[in-house]
């Protein structure tokens, strides 16, 4: 997922695509745990997926706050 993509969806999306990511690591964690895993790279990228979209929800969250804050 790029990052752009992310900035142009909304803080309840991004929650959500969050919710989703992590259930999907739950379940790839869980098959690279069983040995059924056939990609272990996946792993890595869901991580960062991860990473990226709590990063620009909490800058989202950052920018609500600064504006805010200006009124």
């Amino acid at each position: 997922m790029k990052s752009r993509d992310i900035w142009e969806m909304t803080p309840a999306e991004i929650t959500n695509k969050l919710e989703d990511t992590h259930a999907e690591l739950f379940n790839l964690s869980f098959q690279f745990q069983t040995g059924q895993m056939l990609n272990n790279a996946r792993l890595r990228q869901i991580r960062r997926d991860i990473a990226r979209l709590s990063t620009i929800l909490r800058a989202k969250q950052l920018q609500g706050v600064q504006e805010q804050a200006k009124k």
